[in-house]
């Protein structure tokens, strides 16, 4: 009778979707076997790496396009560290309150549905991480090319770099934190290096910093304002990737908060530092002429030596950014998979690395695929919307958490306040400031590039009936397991048998 008993609560009374919570909580009482062995400064290495690509290479000839003033060019990027920050602290108090692997996966499942950070996970694999690594590892593939005149394909290189830091991440979170904390301290090196040839070596005129708005104040100046804002917060993104091996970080309640905080200060000096050399050295006319700023500012400050020194730089930068992306993301994977919502095998852990192997090694086949297919950057515009619908709701988490904690606080467990040693400061207009901006620049991509955003958002619907698939999956194995059961406590020993026979 017990087992039928327990047979009749696999199948009935609470619905499937708490049932699966009730999985999932009872799944991280227990360990999930990832080991924190990453310090506060691998993690803020982490931050900073997830942020800085090689767009701040680039982007800044585009804010020179919209607006040619000077204060309003720094302070563009000053609003966009502003819009950073807030977003930072959102993902420092989550990661505070809710220190598990995957991060932001985890703070979507706990505050919505098991389908809404399945389709986060399922649009980091299909696009928007693997994408995004593809994209850079091309542009470091186009450096190494011209620097080394090699008589090799380009997606060949690319691909290469992308199964070169996946099998170094194989090896486990130590040493991928150690490449990938001196690949950033490298990249730190090459701005800084940049910053200083251009204050210190390049003979410039004063920069202009009159008038400071370069148009009268009117809705042409704000709409200009704000088409500068986008690229500045898409150079800004990608502080969340962190989150994702929170469970991995000693003392994560303190130490992600506060690589969080200091990671994203430390990127906006950088961007702001950048950004002055290009005007002091180019000037804000000339800056909007230049689609390579920064190649044009060491071409004036070294002449071609320096220009052949910076491409180095952007392509130290960009394998940076591969190895971030290669310690980071699969997390993610690996948590679906404890999750029963994806692959069983892509949370097996090697007893010596503890690392989530067929998670990372599974990315960077899907990345070095995108890379070899040439449609890197039509595939990346695809969910440049998404991400930040993503970022929405994740804002919105906060308010989420922190109404569970307060109606009941007795019950520990996400977003209870006695978990909490952090608790963001401007709550909640800081918070309200993060969400209306990102879902502004969800509208504002929607209207620019309809077509894109519909695929985009096509290819995250494509992933409802692949979870689906393996709710019935799961139900199924459960229920069959259940029979199982019932089977071996109905059916009598071999002793048994023979005494009544």
């Amino acid at each position: 009778m017990k087992t039928k008993r327990r047979l009749g609560s696999k199948t009935s009374g609470s619905s499937q979707t708490d049932g699966l919570r009730s999985s999932q909580t009872e799944s991280r009482k227990t360990s999930l076997g990832l080991v924190p062995r990453l310090g506060l400064f691998d993690a803020t290495m982490l931050v900073m790496g997830g942020i800085i690509g090689t767009g701040i290479f680039v982007v800044p000839e585009l804010i020179a396009r919209q607006i040619h003033s000077s204060w309003l060019n720094l302070g563009v990027w000053m609003l966009g560290g502003l819009v950073a920050v807030c977003g930072g602290l959102v993902y420092a108090e989550l990661s505070a309150r809710y220190p598990e692997v995957g991060g932001q996966y985890a703070y979507l499942r706990e505050a919505y549905h098991p389908i809404v950070s399945f389709l986060f996970g399922w649009g980091l694999l299909l696009v928007m991480q693997t994408g995004a690594t593809a994209s850079v590892a091309i542009i470091f593939a186009r450096y190494f090319l011209d620097l080394t005149r090699a008589p090799l394909r380009e997606g060949f290189v690319a691909g290469t770099a992308i199964a070169a830091f996946t099998l170094v991440n194989c090896l486990g979170v130590r040493i991928g934190g150690a490449v990938q904390s001196a690949f950033m301290v490298l990249k730190i090196f090459v701005i800084l290096a940049l910053a200083g040839c251009g204050l210190f070596l390049g003979h410039a005129s004063p920069i202009p910093w009159t008038p400071v708005l370069d148009r009268p104040m009117s809705g042409d100046l704000l709409a200009a304002i704000g088409a500068a804002l986008i690229p500045v917060l898409f150079t800004y993104s990608g502080w969340q990737a962190a989150s994702f091996v929170s469970s991995e970080v000693r003392n994560p309640r303190k130490n992600m908060p506060l690589a969080i905080v200091l990671g994203i200060a430390g990127v906006i000096a950088l961007y702001c530092l950048v950004t002055f050399v290009d005007l002091r050295i180019l000037g804000p006319e000339r800056l909007a002429m230049t689609p390579t700023p920064a190649s044009a500012v060491m071409r004036i400050v070294l002449g071609e030596r320096g220009v052949t020194t910076l491409a180095v730089g952007i392509m130290i930068a960009a394998l940076g950014y591969i190895s971030q992306a290669a310690l980071t993301t699969p997390r993610v994977y690996y948590a679906m998979a404890q999750d029963k919502l994806f692959f069983k095998k892509l949370a097996w852990l090697p007893g010596k690395t503890r690392a989530p192997v067929l998670a990372i090694l599974m990315q960077g086949v899907a990345a070095i695929a995108i890379a070899l297919s040439g449609r890197y950057d039509q595939v990346l515009t695809y969910v440049m919307s998404v991400e930040f619908i993503f970022f929405c709701l994740t804002g919105i988490t906060i308010f989420i958490f922190r109404r569970r904690a307060a109606s009941a606080p007795e019950r520990g467990g996400p977003g209870a306040i006695d978990q909490t040693p952090y608790e963001m400061p401007g709550y909640p207009y800081t918070t309200l400031l993060f969400i209306v901006v990102c879902a502004c620049i969800s509208v504002n991509m929607f209207h620019v590039y309809p077509l894109n955003t519909l695929l985009g958002l096509g290819i995250e619907l494509t992933g409802i009936p692949v979870y689906f698939l393996w709710r019935l999956r799961n139900k199924t194995a459960n229920e069959e397991t259940a029979f199982e059961v019932i089977d071996e406590a109905t059916v009598p020993t071999k002793g048994a048998w023979t005494e009544r026979n």
